[in-house]
């Protein structure tokens, strides 16, 4: 690394050549015009304008470069430096002060203009503190108006008038024979002279010897490293993500270019992966939402490290199965290229283990984040995972973590080992049990306070209930499939109304938390948009409608009331109490058939 202080007009210089470009992963700016205008007066000041940040390419630039707005004169030159930090500043700098164009910027409003910068001179050689009301900019048509564009207060159509009105135009400024020009036309006036010579003293001097601090990092520095350097010089902006530093990355392979003609697209793959993915299986995404809604690039690609880090532990070449930001950092196109077919696979069959599940919705999905090592898992085995028995500790495993809320905190330990585990699991049936499984508990009092989507386990209790054959109330004909959620809008729905409970509680034990009881998992079941607008009032009022709309016998309708694990009678005669006590245990017994062992149960003062 080593700090370097050159001119800005050198600078300016090299980012119109191309020499000076920006990875491809810095986002486009556009500062508005009052910053422009401080920025410039800055310089006009020769004050302090911060250091700026680069990367040697050593001739070879690590990443996809384009040039800065307004240098696309540039492109296609390879850059001898890549600006990692100061991209608003000399971008803002070089279109005002360098190209002979109009600047793009925003109003105070945040409406978009395009102006051209000028500096007041009598104003420039007052005071420093009125240096800012010295930079002006004017639109593109060189004219400014008032009063509703009806009155003309400023005209600098032409050299002439610019002379005449003492506004001297700064793009001019590092073009010394323009600067010539302009000024032996504003001295024809030889009243001017001494103005002039106080703004090239106090001004454009200043200008001229401006230098730039400057970092450059050496081509030797690590991909990790510059993606660190940058979110921490960027830290007032959107984090850079991992997928468009690879995006960057991979643009930028050489050896890909050289045999396909042109450079790798990454947004582009991702975008057909994702496409198929969701379009087939709705609950990775929704289709209409774009490529970030539901599962995301950073899973696809930590789904692909785990694979590549296990086969070259395998293989012994690897020595961790792994899915940090370094690793997918250092992920080879090739790689990506040779794995990702495989994984895009594996999340279709994750997909497909879903829908089994009867989880069919992005906001049912429990866990988005476990669906990563359960797609490396299917990748790895690929059929073995459809043997019956694998079939089943898969299952095992994923309740597990779902219901025993084991994927909420810290992930990347969990995912490799999970990937680990799970896998010798399967492959042994006297291998220890995964972490996941062996460490996850439910304890029957959380259902006393699952009332949300917020709650992996809600969705999963939520999922399970349909799994297991609940039928829906209004639709009686079978019990609910998984294509039948969306098509039937089916939700979860209270069976008790709050505001009943609210009444009633004031003749049930008073040490329980009744009323919060009310929005627990216990008092929600899955049915349809249909059922439910049947459903007024308290048990007692809703039955016999929704009975006598099924056209069923009462105590078949009863049936159908069974299938939900309710205790029929109490719901029939409105015993809350009873009826909660009655549905918690038998959704303990749901979970823990679910989860293949037993739950923690609840002491019996908790009723």
């Amino acid at each position: 690394m080593a700090l370097d202080n050159p001119d800005l007009k050198d600078v300016l210089k090299d980012v119109a050549s191309g020499v000076l470009q920006l990875p491809d992963f810095q986002r486009d700016w556009k500062w508005d015009d009052e910053r422009i205008r401080a920025l410039i007066a800055t310089v006009t000041l020769k004050y302090p304008l911060g250091v700026v940040m680069s990367l040697h390419t050593g001739g070879a630039s690590p990443f996809k470069a384009r040039t800065l707005k307004g240098a696309e004169s540039g492109e296609g030159k390879t850059p001898d430096l890549l600006l990692l930090d100061g991209q608003q500043r000399l971008t803002s700098l070089f279109q005002a002060l360098h190209q002979d164009a109009p600047v793009e910027t925003r109003d105070g409003r945040g409406k978009d203009m395009t102006c051209w910068y000028y500096v007041d001179i009598a104003k420039a050689v007052g005071s420093p503190a009125d240096r800012d009301d010295a930079i002006v900019s004017v639109p593109e048509g060189k004219v400014l108006k008032r009063d509703f564009a009806r009155t003309v207060v400023l005209d600098l159509t032409t050299t002439e008038r610019e002379c005449a009105a003492g506004h001297f135009p700064l793009h001019f400024v590092f073009d010394t024979h323009r600067v010539g020009a302009w000024q032996q036309e504003f001295v024809r006036n030889p009243e001017n002279w001494p103005l002039w010579m106080k703004f090239q003293e106090q001004v454009l001097n200043n200008m001229l010897s401006f230098d730039v601090p400057m970092i450059k990092l050496a081509a030797t520095t690590t991909t990790d490293a510059v993606c660190a350097v940058f979110e921490r010089v960027n830290s007032g902006g959107v984090p850079l993500n991992v997928f468009e530093l690879l995006t960057a990355t991979y643009a930028g392979n050489r050896e890909y270019v050289a045999a396909h003609g042109d450079y790798y697209r990454l947004p582009d793959e991702w975008r057909g992966i994702k496409q198929d993915l969701t379009l087939a299986y709705p609950v990775l995404g929704r289709p209409e939402s774009g490529p970030d809604d539901g599962l995301s690039s950073s899973d696809f690609l930590q789904a692909v490290s785990l694979v590549r880090t296990w086969e070259a532990k395998q293989e012994g070449s690897g020595t961790v199965v792994s899915c940090k930001r370094r690793d997918l950092l250092n992920l080879p196109l090739e790689d990506f290229r040779r794995l990702a077919p495989r994984v895009a696979e594996a999340f279709r069959w994750v997909g497909g283990f879903l829908e089994r599940q009867s989880i069919v919705r992005t906001a049912d999905l429990p866990y988005r984040t476990q669906l990563v090592p359960l797609a490396a898992v299917r990748a790895l085995l690929g059929r073995e995972a459809d043997a019956p028995a694998a079939r089943e500790r898969i299952a095992q495993w994923y309740w597990c973590g779902v219901l025993g809320e084991m994927y909420g905190g810290s992930l990347e330990t969990r995912f490799t080992r999970d990937v680990e585990q799970l896998i010798d699991w399967i492959r042994d049936e006297d291998a220890p049990q995964p972490d996941t499984v062996a460490e996850a508990t439910f304890h029957e009092v959380r259902l006393d306070t699952l009332s949300t989507r917020n709650s992996a386990a809600y969705k999963g209790i939520y999922a399970l209930l349909i799994r297991q054959g609940a039928v829906d109330w209004h639709y009686t004909e079978d019990a609910l499939t998984p294509g039948q959620l969306v098509e039937r809008s089916v939700d979860v729905r209270l069976i008790y109304p709050k505001s009943w409970i609210a009444k009633n509680l004031a003749d049930w034990p008073a040490h329980v938390d009744w009323a919060a009881r009310a929005s627990s998992i216990v008092n929600k079941t899955p049915l349809s948009l249909r059922a439910a607008k049947s459903m007024s009032g308290p048990p007692t009022a809703y039955l016999k409608t929704l009975s006598l709309e099924s056209g069923m016998r009462p105590e078949w309708f009863e049936d159908v009331l069974a299938t939900h694990l309710i205790d029929v009678n109490a719901l029939r005669e409105d015993d809350f109490v009873r009826f909660y006590e009655a549905r918690a245990r038998r959704l303990a017994e749901l979970v823990m058939l679910a989860m293949g062992k037993r739950t923690v149960g609840r002491d019996t003062t908790e009723w």
